[in-house]
C-alpha cells in the first residue's frame, strides 16, 4: 500500500488526503501544515502522524509526496521530494517563473522522479470523455475549443498581489485544458482585461474579466473567457468544433429535475464552487496518481505540461499589459 506524507492541510489538502485515505490503495502517513492545529485535526481524521515539511520528505516509510502547500514552496519542496527518491503530486502551479520551472524540472529529469502536476480538470468525468471522443475523430478535425470559466464571486483585492494575476492563477486551469482538448502546441497568445467586478482588483495591477484567442501552428484556434463573477453559480462548460460536427459539456446543476409549466422550463441551480464541481476530478486525479506509482507506468500531466501552461499564462498577462499578440516560444 503506497504511503503518502501530504504538504499542506488547508483547503486541497484536505480533500486530497480524504481520498488516499478512502481509496483502499494507499494511505496518509504523515502530514504538515504551518498552522499545527489544521495538521493534527486532518491527522487524527485520516489516521496519520503529525511531522515537519523536511521530515517528512526525509521518511523511509513514505514513498510519495503530496504537495498542498502556497505557491512560493512548490518549486524546492519538489526538488527537495524528488532528490529522495519520492513520487510527486504538486498542486499547480509549480512556480510562476518560468525559469524557476526548467530548473525544478531539471532536478526532476536528472533523478527520473514521477511528477504529476494538479491540473484536475483533466479528470472531470465529462471533459475526459469529451477528449476521449475527441482522439476517437468523433467530430473530424479539431477547428475550434471554446473554454468558459467563471467564478461565483471575487477574492480579495489582497489575494491578486500573491496570485500572479488572473491567468496565471485563474486561467492557467483553462489554458493546461485547451492543450488537453486541441492536442497540440498553442504559439500565438491574445489577452484582453478589465476590471469590471471589482475596481479594487484593477488598483492592485490584475484584471477580473479576462479573455484570450490563441492559435496553433497549424491554425487551430482557442478563446477562453473568464470571469471573477457569475450570480448564477460556477460555470464551467466547453465545446470543440471540427470538420464533422461539436462536442460540448455543459454545466452540473444541483438535481436533474425540471419543472415545466406555462411560463416555461425550470432547473436548479447549477453547483456553486469548485469543491463541488470537481470533486469527482480531484478524486479520480489522486486515485490516477495512486495507480500510475504503483504499476510504474508514465503520469499526465507533467511537469512538462506545467511549464506550457504557464508559458502560455506569462504570454496572456504580457498580451493584456501591451495590447498586443505574443509568440509562445
Amino acid at each position: 500500500m503506497l504511503r503518502f506524507g501530504v504538504l499542506g492541510a488547508g483547503r486541497i489538502g484536505k480533500v486530497h488526503a480524504r481520498t488516499i485515505a478512502a481509496s483502499g490503495k494507499a494511505r496518509v502517513a504523515y502530514i504538515a501544515d504551518a498552522m499545527p492545529k489544521a495538521a493534527e485535526e486532518l491527522a487524527a481524521e485520516v489516521g496519520a502522524k503529525v511531522a515537519a515539511v523536511d521530515d517528512i520528505i526525509r521518511a523511509g516509510d513514505v514513498e510519495a509526496i503530496l504537495i498542498a502547500t502556497p505557491t512560493p514552496f512548490h518549486a524546492e519542496q519538489i526538488e527537495a521530494a524528488s532528490n529522495a527518491g519520492k513520487a510527486i503530486l504538486c498542486e499547480k502551479p509549480v512556480s510562476l517563473s518560468v525559469a524557476r520551472i526548467e530548473d525544478c524540472l531539471k532536478t526532476v529529469a536528472k533523478n527520473k522522479s514521477t511528477l504529476m502536476i494538479g491540473f484536475n480538470r483533466r479528470f472531470d468525468p465529462n471533459f475526459a470523455s469529451l477528449e476521449k471522443r475527441l482522439r476517437a475523430g468523433a467530430i473530424g478535425n479539431i477547428e475550434m475549443a471554446t473554454i468558459i470559466s467563471r467564478d461565483p464571486a471575487p477574492p480579495p483585492a489582497s489575494y491578486v498581489k500573491s496570485s500572479g494575476g488572473i491567468f496565471r492563477d485563474m486561467m492557467i486551469h483553462d489554458l493546461d485544458l485547451a492543450r488537453f482538448l486541441v492536442g497540440e502546441e498553442f504559439v500565438t497568445v491574445q489577452a484582453l482585461g478589465a476590471a469590471l467586478v471589482d475596481k479594487a482588483i484593477g488598483e492592485e495591477g490584475d484584471c477580473d474579466t479576462a479573455a484570450v484567442q490563441m492559435q496553433t501552428a497549424s491554425g487551430k484556434i482557442a478563446v477562453i473567457t473568464n470571469s471573477r463573477r457569475a450570480s448564477y453559480g460556477y460555470d464551467q462548460r466547453i465545446e470543440v468544433h471540427g470538420s464533422k460536427g461539436m462536442l460540448r459539456a455543459g454545466n452540473i446543476h444541483n438535481t436533474t429535475v425540471e419543472v415545466a409549466t406555462a411560463e416555461g422550463f425550470n432547473a436548479d441551480p447549477i453547483q456553486h464552487f469548485f469543491t463541488e464541481r470537481y470533486g469527482q476530478a480531484y478524486a479520480n486525479e489522486v486515485l490516477t496518481f495512486i495507480d500510475a506509482v504503483t504499476n510504474g507506468t508514465p503520469v499526465k500531466p507533467s511537469g512538462h505540461d506545467g511549464l506550457q501552461a504557464q508559458k502560455l499564462a506569462d504570454a496572456a498577462t504580457e498580451s493584456w499589459k501591451t495590447g498586443k499578440p505574443v509568440k509562445v516560444g
